[in-house]
Order: structure tokens, then sequence, then C-alpha cells
């Protein structure tokens, strides 16, 4: 039998029954629509997590953190000098398939201007800071080996600095002005980008007071939700030769620049494919500044990404389990409709077998109608899934816009076709057994 002329006499068979064909249907679009609306919500929020660990440093970023040393080493503990500066230079020395090294001396300053003031966590750095925190600079530029080298008094500051300190400025506009570091006078010479979410970016463009009054709490402290962009939005970072002899060694006084511990000390692998590889010569690297204390260790984002997988994959199993029943359900109903049809359509069937017609035709002109009501379900279906997303997305606004991708309707079509398939079969199978004899007596 031809395909197209098994096609139109499907089609027209379908539209015959019009409300027979859409019960049938209605529960693959229900599956269908649960399956568009449960992948474009979690590939949303996939979509937002890893944008959300790219801007915060990426699986890239490492961090070297304290721990506890070994019970057999306690009693070298005082060998090791913790983390220092030497840690940065030998793992730049020493680790090439490290990018970049970021030692970090932080400290709590009161950053002001003629007009306000706030307090700030203000972190003296290296340039290699910009590229491991994942920054980018809005306006003017970053801090340059000459910056520390020389020990000048010049900032980069963040976004929500500007906002507070310069509230109606651009960030164009605050290059080349002064701000006091408890009263020690700093050049701003950049700006960090703005980090947001999603509805933070589309609030402050609609510039509504409510936006701007959440932006002054988040700043100040005083609530407004969580904002996980809070840290970055307020960096001020200075050379880290500038913070020390300003402000942290009068503190420790018996400490050199080269001595004195670090807050922080991040770095970047160059490539994830040798991270395993750049771990051990950092750990080799260190074995040697701390004497062969074990008194560090490494912060990866691994555990991170791999939590953030579970819960995705956990999500999509779950709506991936609704919307297979529901397909189940309409394939069962699809079943139903196809045997009530063939029930009311025994005597053509027979009068086409005794004109020539064989039993694989029969076979597959049902398999045919069955698939092509699916495939108008799994249309519909991905008509109302666009409409639930959308509808949830005006009801309750996230973080995360959904994102209704081609595979997400590929594979809903495809799962919709194979219920079709899957359930055309028995009463395919139902309708070429028949004997044409018995077929063309039916009454």
């Amino acid at each position: 039998m031809n395909l197209f002329i098994s096609f139109e006499t499907g089609l027209r068979e379908i539209l015959s029954h019009k409300f027979r064909s859409f019960l049938s249907m209605l529960g693959i679009v229900l599956g269908v629509a649960s399956l568009v609306a449960t992948m474009a919500l979690t590939g949303g929020m996939e979509r937002g997590m890893r944008a959300f660990m790219e801007q915060m440093g990426g699986l890239e970023m490492v961090n070297i953190v304290d721990k506890e040393i070994s019970s057999d080493l306690l009693d070298f503990w005082n060998l090791s000098p913790g983390r220092t500066l030497q840690d940065a230079h030998v793992i730049k020395a020493a680790a090439p398939l490290v990018s970049h090294v970021s030692p970090q001396i932080a400290f709590g300053l009161s950053a002001s201007t003629a007009d306000d003031s706030l307090r700030v966590r203000a972190a003296g750095v290296w340039p290699d800071y910009l590229a491991v925190a994942k920054h980018e600079i809005e306006a003017g530029r970053f801090l340059t080996d000459l910056d520390v080298d020389k020990g000048l008094r010049t900032a980069v500051i963040g976004a929500a600095v500007v906002d507070h300190l310069w509230p109606h400025w651009s960030p164009q506009a605050v290059i080349g002005q002064t701000i006091h570091l408890n009263d020690t006078p700093f050049t701003v010479v950049g700006v960090f980008k703005r980090y947001e979410r999603d509805r933070d970016r589309l609030a402050r463009e609609r510039g509504t007071a409510q936006a701007v009054e959440e932006r002054r709490a988040r700043r100040g402290g005083r609530g407004g939700g969580w904002d996980p962009f809070r840290t970055k939005n307020e960096a001020v970072a200075i050379p880290l030769t500038t913070m020390f002899y300003e402000f942290r060694s009068g503190a420790f006084p018996d400490d050199s620049a080269d001595t004195v511990r670090l807050e922080n000390l991040s770095v970047r692998v160059g490539n994830l494919d040798h991270f395993e590889a750049a771990l051990n010569e950092m750990r080799q690297a260190l074995d040697i500044t701390h004497r062969g204390v074990d008194d560090f260790g490494f912060d990866t984002r691994e555990d991170w990404f791999d939590q953030m997988e579970q819960r995705m994959n956990a999500t999509r199993t779950s709506g991936g389990l609704i919307a297979a029943i529901a397909l189940i359900v309409g394939g069962i109903g699809i079943t139903n409709i196809m045997l009530a049809s063939i029930t009311e359509r025994v005597r053509e069937i027979g009068i086409r077998r005794a004109v020539g017609a064989r039993a694989r035709d029969i076979f597959f002109q049902i398999v045919i109608e069955s698939v092509i009501i699916a495939l108008m379900g799994g249309v519909l279906g991905i008509l109302v899934g666009v409409g639930l997303v959308q509808l949830i997305t005006l009801i309750a606004p996230g973080d995360n816009e959904p994102l209704i991708s081609s595979f997400s309707v590929l594979l809903s079509v495809t799962f919709a076709a194979v219920a079709g398939l899957v359930s055309g079969i028995y009463p395919a199978l139902q309708a070429s057994r028949l004997d044409p004899i018995q077929a063309l007596r039916y009454e």
C-alpha cells in the first residue's frame, strides 16, 4: 500500500471522528506537555547554575585552604609558615599546568568620598585576580604588575560601591576619582562589571522604586533577600603590596610582604583535562614551602558541580516518570479507540481484503492511523507545554528563565510517535487477522 495513500486515509478517518480522536490523543497531549515543561524548567535551572558557577570562577578555580594536620605530623606543626606569598611564587614557578595564581590579603576598611561612606572588605591582590575570580572590567583597567611592584594607591571597585558612593554617576565617570580607604586616598582606575540575577536585572532596568530599595537593603546588609553576587559587586581590589604596607604591616611588624599570612590563595588550572596533574604539581610545590607539613588542602568545584548534576538528573527523572505515565495512559487510550474503530470497520476491512488488500496492508494502515493520532497529540502537547511554561513564568517568575530547546521538542515528538506506534500494534494485528469472508458477513 502506498504510504501517502495510507496517511491520507488515516487522516480522513481521524477527521471524521473528531471528538473521539481528540479524547484518544488527550493522554499524549498531557504527557508531551509535562515533558516539555519539565525539560524547559530544568534546562533554565541548569543554564542559570552553570552561568552562576562560571561567574564565580568556574570548575578551573581551586582554592588552597587550611586543613588539620595529620596525626603523625602534629609535633612538627610549627615548621610550616602557613599560606604565604611564598606559596604563590613557588606555584607560579613550579606548576606549569596552573595558568594564574591569585594570593589575597583582605581587610575590612571604610570606603568613603566627600558625600558618603560604607564598610567594605578590600582585597590586596595580584593582576591574576581578574582571571581567577572571573571578574570583568566595565570601565577603566585592572591592576598591573607596575601597581604591585611600586605599591601604588590604585583601586578597582565593584558596581555596588559605585552605586553607593556615586549614585548618579556612570562607571566611566568614576574613573580617576578619589576614594578614601580608612582615610588613605586611592585613585579609582577601574570598575568591575555588574553581576546580577535575571530578575534583579529586569527590576533594575524597569527602574522601580522597590528595586532601588531592595538594592540598597542588600548593599547595607539589612535584608532584601540573598544576593549570590553581593561579594563580587562590593569588591574593592588594590595592589597586594599596598594593602600590606598601608594597612597590615603595623599589625604584623615582624612579617614582610612575603611571609605575612594570606586570607586566600586561589589558582586557575589552564586545562581541565589535566586537572589532577595540576593538583599534584601544586601539592609537590607546597610540600616544599610548608616543609613537609600537610596543613593545606584543595577546595575544588567538582563536588559542587556533581551535586548540581545530581539534582538536575533527579528533577529530570521525576518529570520524565510523570510524562511517561501520562504517555502510557495516552497509549492505552489510543489502543482502546483503535479497537473500537476496527469493530466499526470490520465490513470495510473485509471489502478491502476482497479486492486484493493484503493482511500487512491492513496492519500498516491501522498503525499509521495510530501514529498520526499520537503525532497530532504531540504537536498539541508542545503548544500546551509552551503555554504552561509561559504561565508559570508569569505567575511565579524565578531567577532562571525556562529554556525550551529544540532537543526537548524533538524528544517529545519522538516519544509521542513511539507511544502511537506501540499502541497501534495490537489493534493492527487484530484487524489484519480478520477473516475476509467473516468480515463481509459482519453486520
